[in-house]
C-alpha cells in the first residue's frame, strides 16, 4: 500500500489530479448541483407563499398599535445631508436626485440601481432625524407616501437585503415621526414596523447575513410597545444569540473576514444592547461577547492613517465612523500589534506599518463576499496609505473579477486567480461563492531590537501548478525601510515543464502619485502628505498600469498599480523577488525628524 501511496503521488504530486480526487470532485460537483436546485426551488416557492393574502394576515396578527421605546443608531449622521433632503435633495450613494421641496421620490426613476436600494433600505432617515423637528415631521409625509405605493410585499422591496436596513432604520425613527403623526398614522407606523419584523425574521436571507438581519428584526421589536414587543423579542433574541456563535470566529473577526463587515454588525448589536437596557432587559451572554470582540478586531484593523483595512469586500470607512463604534474603547485593552486577529497579521515600526491577509478566505455559504487574494498587503507610510487592495464591495456595480487574486495587492500565477466564483445555476441558487481557494496558510513572526519579521506561505497554487507561494517581510525599526520577497516554491515532485509567468502587484490608494524612474525599475510614491517613497525591486520587468477601480468612500475611483513581473524557470526549487520600500528624503532640513519624516 505504501508503495502505491507513492507511486500516486509520483502521478499526482499536488494531490488533485488521483483518481480517488476526480471522484471526490465529481461526488461535490454533484452535491453542489442538488444545494443549488433545491435553494432555487426554496427561493421560488418562498416568492409564491408571499403572494398569498392568508401570509400577509399572518404578519400581521395580533396587531402592534404602539411603539413604546427609541432604538439609538450610534453611527455618525450627516445633518447636511439630512437638510439637503428638506431643500428637495435626494442625496445616496454618491447620486443625487432633485424631487424639489416636499416633493416625492418614490414616484420618479433612479439613477442607479444602488441609489434605489439606498432609497429603500430609508438609509436617509437617519440624516434627515438629526435636522431637528422639521426633519422628524419629513420623514414622517416620506413614509406615508412609501406606504401607499409599497405596503404589499414587492419582491424587490420587501427583499432581505432592502428590508434588513430599512427595519432598523425605521425602527429607529418611528417612535419620534410618530409624536407628529395623527391617531392613525401612529397605528399604522406600529402595525408596519411590526410587519417589517416579522417578515425579516421569516425569510430566509444568506447565511452571511443573518446575525444582521436578527439584529435588525431585534431593534424593530424591541422599539414596540408590549405584549407584541416582548413577544417578538422572547423569540428573536436566542436565534441571534445562535446567529453571532456562527459569525464570529474563535480568533475574534466575522466569519466573511471582512473588516467593514465587522464594523456594521458591531454598530447593529451596540443598538440591540442599548435598547435592551432601556426595556430593562439583561443582554444575552453571546451578544455581550460579540461586542467585546469585534470592538477589538475594530481597533486592530484600523490602521495609521485612521481608517480601516480593506480586505475581503469591505470599504476603508471614514475615521469618524469607526470613531463612533470606538468611543468607550478602552486603548489600554487593545491586542498587541505583534498578535494576530481576525486571521490578519500586523509589522509596524514608527514609520512604517504593514497589515497582511494572513488566514484562508471564508469558505461556504460565508464566501459569496469573499476575496480570492491570498497575502495580501496594506502599507502605511509615516501615515499615507500607499499600498492597498482594489476594495470589491457586494452594494456596488463592481465587477466581480476584482475579487480575483488581479484585484489584490498579491500574485498572480500563470494569468490566474488560486480559485474560482460560482456563476450560472450553482451561483444563482448558491450565491457567487469563492470555491477551490487557499486552504491552508502557515504564518511565523518574531520581533528583535532591529525589526520584525513577518513570513507567510499558502497552498492556494498547488492544484494548478505545483508551487507554494511564500511572503517574507521586515520591517526595520532604526531605519524607515520594507524589505518584502515573494518566493515561489516547488512543492510537488513533477515539476512544471514551462516556464510559468507571474505578477505581483500593488494597487495604489486613489489619492497617491506615482512615477517610473528613468532607470524603468525604481518606482516612486507620493502619498497626500507628499512625502517619496522608493520602491526598489529585481524584477524581470517593472511598470505602472491603470487599476481597473479603486472603490473608495462608497463609490468608484480610478488609479493605478504597480506590476512586477517575470517567468518561473522549470526545473528550479525557488525563484526569489525580491523588493524594497524605502524614503526618498533621508532628512527634512531644519527639522530634526526621522529619515521618513516623522519626529524623533
Amino acid at each position: 500500500m505504501a508503495a502505491e501511496q507513492r507511486q500516486a503521488a509520483e502521478l499526482f504530486p499536488s494531490g488533485a489530479h488521483g483518481p480517488v480526487a476526480t471522484v471526490s470532485a465529481t461526488a461535490a460537483a454533484a452535491a453542489e448541483w442538488v444545494v443549488a436546485l433545491v435553494a432555487l426551488a426554496g427561493k421560488r416557492l418562498a416568492v409564491e407563499w408571499a403572494s398569498f393574502p392568508i401570509y400577509r394576515l399572518w404578519l400581521d396578527r395580533p396587531a402592534a398599535s404602539h411603539l413604546a421605546f427609541t432604538p439609538r443608531d450610534f453611527r455618525p449622521v450627516n445633518v447636511a445631508q439630512g437638510r439637503a433632503l428638506l431643500e428637495g435633495r435626494v442625496e445616496l450613494d454618491g447620486e443625487t436626485v432633485d424631487i424639489g421641496v416636499r416633493g416625492d421620490p418614490w414616484d420618479m426613476p433612479s439613477p442607479s440601481r444602488p441609489f434605489a436600494v439606498a432609497l429603500h433600505q430609508f438609509s436617509w432617515a437617519p440624516h434627515l432625524m438629526a435636522a431637528g423637528r422639521t426633519g422628524e415631521r419629513e420623514a414622517l409625509r416620506l413614509f406615508v407616501t412609501w406606504r401607499a405605493e409599497f405596503e404589499q410585499l414587492d419582491r424587490f422591496v420587501w427583499g432581505w437585503d432592502v428590508l434588513e436596513r430599512r427595519t432598523f432604520n425605521l425602527a429607529c425613527a418611528a417612535h419620534r415621526m410618530a409624536q407628529h403623526a395623527s391617531d392613525q398614522e401612529a397605528k399604522q407606523l406600529a402595525k408596519l414596523l411590526a410587519r417589517h419584523v416579522r417578515r425579516l425574521a421569516d425569510l430566509t436571507g444568506p447565511v452571511f447575513r443573518r446575525a444582521e438581519q436578527l439584529a435588525a428584526a431585534c431593534v424593530g421589536a424591541g422599539g414596540l410597545a408590549d405584549p407584541v414587543g416582548a413577544t417578538l423579542l422572547r423569540r428573536l433574541l436566542p436565534k441571534l444569540s445562535r446567529a453571532l456563535d456562527r459569525a464570529i470566529r474563535a480568533d475574534g473577526g466575522v466569519a466573511t473576514r471582512s473588516p467593514e463587515q465587522g464594523l456594521e454588525l458591531l454598530y447593529d448589536l451596540l443598538t440591540v444592547d442599548d435598547l435592551l437596557s432601556q426595556r430593562g432587559l439583561a443582554p444575552p451572554a453571546e451578544l455581550s461577547r460579540a461586542i467585546e470582540v469585534l470592538t477589538l478586531t475594530t481597533a486592530f484593523l484600523r490602521l495609521r492613517d485612521g481608517r480601516l483595512a480593506r480586505f475581503h469586500g469591505g470599504d476603508a470607512v471614514s475615521s469618524g465612523k469607526i470613531d463612533g463604534a470606538l468611543a468607550q474603547f478602552d486603548s489600554e485593552t487593545a491586542p498587541p500589534a505583534s498578535k494576530g486577529r481576525g486571521g490578519y497579521r500586523r509589522i509596524a515600526s514608527r514609520w512604517i506599518e504593514v497589515l497582511a491577509d494572513a488566514a484562508p478566505p471564508a469558505s461556504g455559504p460565508f464566501s459569496v463576499t469573499a476575496s480570492d487574494q491570498p497575502l495580501a498587503l496594506e502599507i502605511v507610510c509615516d501615515g499615507d496609505r500607499l499600498i492597498t487592495q482594489t476594495g470589491w464591495r457586494r452594494s456596488s456595480t463592481a465587477p466581480s473579477g476584482l475579487r480575483l487574486a488581479d484585484g489584490g495587492s498579491t500574485v498572480t500565477l500563470a494569468g490566474r486567480s488560486p480559485g474560482r466564483l460560482l456563476a450560472g445555476l450553482r451561483g444563482a441558487g448558491l450565491g457567487p461563492r469563492l470555491v477551490n481557494g487557499a486552504s491552508s496558510i502557515q504564518v511565523n513572526g518574531t520581533e528583535t531590537e532591529d525589526g520584525a519579521w513577518l513570513e507567510l506561505e499558502h497552498d492556494g497554487w498547488i492544484r494548478t501548478t505545483g508551487l507554494r507561494h511564500a511572503r517574507r517581510l521586515f520591517v526595520n525599526h532604526h531605519l524607515a525601510e520594507l524589505r518584502g520577497e515573494d518566493a515561489f516554491l516547488r512543492a510537488g515532485t513533477r515539476p512544471a515543464r514551462h516556464p510559468i509567468p507571474y505578477v505581483i502587484r500593488f494597487h495604489l490608494s486613489p489619492d497617491v502619485r506615482v512615477s517610473l524612474a528613468r532607470d524603468e525599475r525604481s518606482v516612486l510614491i507620493r502619498g497626500p502628505s507628499d512625502r517619496g517613497w522608493w520602491l526598489r525591486n529585481d524584477a524581470a520587468q517593472v511598470a505602472l498600469e491603470p487599476s481597473t477601480v479603486c472603490m473608495a468612500d462608497g463609490g468608484a475611483r480610478r488609479t493605478t498599480q504597480i506590476i512586477l513581473r517575470g517567468e518561473i524557470v522549470p526545473m528550479a526549487p525557488e525563484h526569489r523577488i525580491r523588493w524594497k520600500l524605502t524614503p526618498v528624503e533621508t532628512a527634512v532640513p531644519g527639522t530634526r525628524r526621522s529619515p521618513a519624516g516623522a519626529a524623533e
